[in-house]
Order: C-alpha cells, then sequence, then structure tokens
C-alpha cells in the first residue's frame, strides 16, 4: 500500500499547507466518504460546508476559497484543485492488468505482422496482415487489428475493441473497451424499383491523431471516399458516434451519447455536450460550444455557444424558456 505524508503530497502539487496532521495519507476519496488516511478535494464552493464533517485528514482546495483545515487535519491550497488530484490520481493509480509474456501464445498474428519492441499482445488477440505496432504499444486480449493498420507508439487498446482494416492510428491513444474504429459509414439510397434500399459501399478509412482517447463502446466510421479524421488530443466519452468522412480539428470533446451524422467538421477545441446531435454537413467553427442534449441543424460560428433543439445562441435560448416559464405561471 502506498503512503504519503503531508510534505510528500504537497511535493508533487506544490501547493501551500495550511495545518497539520500526523495521519498518513494512504488513498484519494469523494468528501462525505473519506477516512482519516484518504486525501480529498475541494474545487468549488458548494462543497465547502462538507469538509467540517468528513473524516478526510487532507483537502486540496482551490486558493480562493475560505475554510480552515480543523483539528489534526491539513489542508493544501492550489490554484487549481481538479489539475492538483490529477496529478495525485496518477500516483495512487493500481498497476495495470498483468502480462506473462509479451506476445501471448493464443494470440493469432500474420506472419507479414511487424510489432515494435516493448508491445505487449494479449490472449486471442488477432493481427492481420501487413498491421505494424509501434514500440511499446499494449493490446489487451480479445483485440483485433484488420489488415494494413498501422498504430503509434505507446497507444494502449483494451479489450473488446476492433480496428478495421487500413486505419491509421497515431501515438499515445488510449482505446478503451468495445471501441469500433473503421466500420462502413451508415448510407443507402432507394432502390430503382422503389422495393428497398441500395448499400452505399464505403472505401476509405480513418486517420487519428497522437493522444486521442475514446470512451468504451464508442464508434468511428470510415469514409465514403477518403477519411474520417480525428486531430491530436481530442477526448471522445463513452458511447458516442462520429459518422463517415467527419473531421475534428485539435483537442475536441464528445461527452457521452452526443452523436456527428457524416461529414459534420469540428474546428479546434470544440465541446459537444452529452447527447447532442450534430446534421450532417454541418461545421462547428474552432472554440464553439454545443449544451447538452441540442440538436444543432446550421453551422456554429467560431467561439459561439450553442443550446437548444434546434439549437440557437445560448443566451437567445435563456430567454426563450424564461418566457415559457412565464406563460404557465
Amino acid at each position: 500500500m502506498k503512503s504519503f505524508s503531508i510534505q510528500d503530497i504537497n511535493a508533487i502539487i506544490n501547493g501551500e499547507i495550511s495545518g497539520a496532521t500526523n495521519n498518513a495519507i494512504t488513498g484519494l476519496e469523494q468528501i462525505q466518504k473519506a477516512n482519516k488516511n484518504e486525501a480529498t478535494f475541494i474545487g468549488n464552493r458548494k462543497y465547502v460546508a462538507l469538509w467540517e464533517t468528513s473524516k478526510a485528514s487532507l483537502a486540496i482546495v482551490n486558493a480562493n476559497l475560505d475554510i480552515e483545515p480543523g483539528d489534526n487535519r491539513a489542508l493544501i491550497k492550489v490554484k487549481n484543485a481538479d489539475l492538483a488530484m490529477a496529478k495525485l490520481l496518477e500516483e495512487f493509480t493500481p498497476e495495470p492488468p498483468h502480462f506473462e509474456t509479451e506476445i501471448h501464445p493464443a494470440a493469432v498474428i500474420d506472419a507479414s505482422a511487424k510489432i515494435g519492441s516493448g508491445s505487449r499482445v494479449g490472449a486471442g488477440c488477432y493481427i492481420g496482415k501487413d498491421v505494424v505496432l509501434g514500440e511499446n504499444v499494449t493490446v489487451y486480449p480479445n483485440v483485433t487489428i484488420l489488415d494494413e493498420t498501422t498504430i503509434g507508439d505507446h497507444t494502449t487498446v483494451w479489450s473488446g475493441t476492433i480496428i478495421r482494416e487500413r486505419s491509421v492510428i497515431g501515438a499515445h491513444c488510449i482505446f478503451h473497451n468495445n471501441v469500433s474504429i473503421g466500420a462502413d459509414g451508415f448510407g443507402y439510397r432507394p432502390s430503382d424499383d422503389g422495393r428497398g434500399l441500395v448499400k452505399i459501399p464505403h472505401i476509405g478509412n480513418v486517420v487519428i491523431g497522437n493522444g486521442v482517447e475514446i470512451g468504451a463502446n464508442s464508434c468511428v466510421d470510415r469514409g465514403k471516399f477518403s477519411s474520417t479524421q480525428l486531430g491530436d488530443g481530442c477526448k471522445i466519452d463513452n458511447l458516442v458516434q462520429i459518422g463517415h468522412n467527419c473531421v475534428l480539428g485539435r483537442s475536441c470533446i464528445m461527452a457521452g451519447n452526443s452523436g456527428l451524422a457524416g461529414s459534420v467538421t469540428l474546428g479546434d477545441g470544440v465541446i459537444i455536450g452529452g447527447s447532442a446531435s450534430i446534421k450532417d454537413h454541418t461545421t462547428i467553427h474552432s472554440g464553439a460550444t454545443v449544451g447538452a442534449g441540442s440538436g444543432v441543424m446550421n453551422d456554429v460560428a467560431a467561439g459561439k455557444t450553442v443550446l437548444g433543439y434546434p439549437a440557437v445562441d445560448s443566451r437567445e435560448m435563456l430567454k426563450q424558456w424564461v418566457a415559457l416559464r412565464k406563460l404557465t405561471r
């Protein structure tokens, strides 16, 4: 079990200590659940009152909050408690699942595949023809990586993920359980006789940049002609759909259950709230935010925040909601 003194922890997050405790810190926990050997954090004024009854010996707190440590308890004041806690969580992260051997004998790897030094492949994996894994790639059990896919150094692929043929994946990416990369896009047209639907083939691929993280059960479809693209640093939550030929800029965020229809373009730093839906062939320019549950039907200007269904400027939508509330009184 890892154990830290208050001074040890402050050396990691570089804050200002207030108060003191002789209790060692062996874990991290929510403020209501923490015990005397656990640290918690307070990043918002609404949680300050909970500190009085918390059993935690240490709280990492925003420096602008008015709070006292109490008896045998300490605070470490920092500029941003959330970022400081992220550093501590890295220190307390348990060891990842164990690999007895780098390449499990129950993995099926095509003779033409190239596996970089330090890379690990778990049991039940299939690595197809001409696949290239960079150095220190981790592929957990029961992953499928199909022909001519390339994956950059230090990328981690968790169990159940399927990466279809010709995908290009960058370095330092994380794909969580059951991610789907490179499936066919959703494309159909009525048949000439009007009695059925004709499937539109998708012959493109998926290109994903460096430092991209994709949550469990999310899907990124291949392009119809060229590539569906995710820029460096994009962070995709669980249960997200990214349709064929979408292009995401750098450091975009998509929260759970949100979705992009085909050929949507996101600029750099776009934020898509949970359960938001974006119409096909729409452009959301850099720095824009789409509120949770919104439906975007038209392009969104850079830096703008939109909300509602259909989505409009957030200030306009809030005015509409106020007006509706007044009508019901």
